[in-house]
């Protein structure tokens, strides 16, 4: 009866309460599923999983996934709110989106708070998430007005135009490390074109998409409108081979992105795909070292190291090698590990014990094949006894590195950064290029010519010049190569949640030839 009373989240309360039981477990819980207008309980509980709190280790709530059924009344109640939401105008839409946006800047603190018990990033960093799916929410409403076509005179007084209409029903595919934030990303354009979506969170980070969804519809969205159905594999495939699914948007790993495609190609489906990266920084001699250094630090040790932007592959001119390495060591060291919730932490805990064994592998790998461990690289216990289960490392900086090391080679995602010398600006970009993915890339130079001539040859859908790993909603974001297909964020998106009409007008006679 309280938490009906209440005005934040009721799981913002669930949450708080949770964090108070020694147990680490609760009787109670609220569903994390959400379709027609409110959270669902599933009927069958056998097919439900623990989902444990990074910072902690301990559990922090069962995962209901969803089958068939479920997953067919997600979609039926998106294409049911899908026929009211295509025949309202532009400006209604954008109404409902900016009133999300509002509610969300409201709400800042505790959606943030619920996404480090979620995720195990900062409290710093998780209000950036939060401000990003504000700041995308209210820039798709901006543009839900402008959809347009184009007017073309043909001979005789005849004419043709054309129409950008909505898909129909859309499915994003979240990954873990930004959950609130890529619900946004992926849900805004989709909604602002006039799209129904059925959202599936990584099911290492269920709990703020729901927030989300119960945000559009406090907003005046119609019932349906936005969905959450929770599961892993089983689910994203049932949603996949779904018939009423025009189009399915995904972010996470090339092998999970190229079966995606497989499966929405048996259905002809549109497609877009965020998938991993192994990106290139190149820093060059004339290089700002100080801009440099917190360019490769924001390169290598945001969200944990779990970006799949990050150049994790640095760069660094020979002449200025030393100096670089000794400043980014001493600043690696300096990050400080712990509590998530705490404003002075930096880095919090990675997202589950076995990807941090395997980060921890890599660094183990790296050391084996005569990568030389400059600092970090090692698990890490906080001091406060609550968190002495949690996720953490302490981030690793890795000198003397070559092409061919496994730590170069795969994506490790993770605080792990491999730094690798260079002599001439031709090699650089052409050991930049020996990646099957095309992510993203950064330049630091102060020759603006040169930036700008690399920048041009560097096979990467996201580049930076003097900056590394900044993402304004107003500009696309996406890979080449391997790195996935399609854009998220910018007006580009638009045209990857609507399909073109060709309307023909004939103003005269047929002029048959029969």
């Amino acid at each position: 009866k309280c938490l009906e009373s209440c005005t934040k989240p009721k799981s913002f309360y669930l949450l708080i309460m949770w964090k108070d039981i020694s147990s680490g477990t609760m009787d109670v819980q609220f569903p994390l599923n959400f379709w027609s207008g409110d959270r669902v309980k599933i009927k069958n509980e056998s097919t439900s999983e623990p989902v444990y709190e990074p910072a902690t280790g301990r559990v922090l709530c069962n995962l209901e996934s969803c089958g068939t059924v479920e997953v067919d009344q997600a979609v039926q109640a998106a294409q049911s709110a899908y026929q009211t939401w295509n025949r309202m105008s532009g400006m209604e839409r954008a109404r409902i989106m900016i009133e999300a946006a509002r509610i969300i800047e409201n709400r800042r603190e505790d959606i943030a708070e619920i996404e480090v018990v979620n995720n195990g990033k900062s409290i710093t960093e998780a209000r950036m998430d939060v401000d990003s799916a504000r700041l995308c929410i209210e820039y798709y409403s901006g543009l839900a007005n402008t959809l347009a076509g184009q007017h073309v005179q043909l001979t005789g007084g005849s004419f043709a135009y054309t129409r950008r209409e909505p898909l129909g029903v859309c499915v994003g595919i979240g990954a873990w490390n930004y959950p609130f934030q890529i619900a946004a990303w992926k849900s805004a354009p989709a909604l602002a074109c006039g799209n129904s979506m059925v959202f599936k969170p990584s099911p290492l980070t269920p709990v703020t998409a729901v927030l989300l969804a119960e945000i559009y519809a406090k907003a005046g969205a119609p019932e349906g409108l936005f969905n959450v159905v929770q599961g892993g594999q089983e689910t994203g495939t049932l949603l996949c081979h779904h018939p009423d699914v025009a189009k399915v948007s995904f972010t996470g790993s090339v092998p999970t992105g190229k079966k995606i495609m497989e499966m929405c190609s048996k259905g002809v489906k549109h497609v877009t795909l965020e998938l991993g990266g192994k990106s290139p920084l190149l820093i060059f001699e004339d290089s700002d070292l100080k801009n440099a250094v917190n360019g490769a630090l924001m390169a290598n040790f945001l969200s944990q190291g779990q970006v799949c932007s990050n150049g994790t592959r640095v760069f660094v001119q020979r002449q200025i090698l030393p100096e670089f390495l000794k400043e980014v060591v001493r600043r690696t060291k300096a990050i400080e590990i712990g509590d998530p919730q705490l404003d002075s932490t930096r880095m919090g805990a990675l997202i589950s014990r076995p990807h941090l064994n395997r980060v921890l592998g890599f660094v183990e790998q790296a050391r084996k094949e005569g990568a030389k461990v400059l600092c970090g690289g090692e698990r890490f216990v906080p001091s406060d006894a609550k968190l002495s289960g949690g996720y953490y490392m302490t981030p690793c900086v890795l000198g003397d590195c070559s092409d061919e090391m496994t730590c170069v080679k795969e994506e490790i995602f993770g605080p792990v950064m491999s730094v690798l010398s260079f002599e001439t600006e031709e090699e650089a970009v052409r050991r930049a290029n020996a990646s099957a993915l095309g992510l993203a890339a950064g330049v630091f130079t102060s020759d603006v010519k040169r930036a700008h001539r690399v920048v041009e040859q560097l096979k990467a859908g996201s580049c930076f010049v003097n900056n590394y790993n900044i993402t304004p909603v107003e500009v696309p974001f996406g890979g080449f190569k391997m790195s996935g297909i399609g854009r998220e964020n910018g007006q580009v998106t638009i045209e990857h949640y609507t399909q073109m009409k060709t309307v023909f007008v004939e103003m005269g006679d047929v002029d048959s030839l029969f």
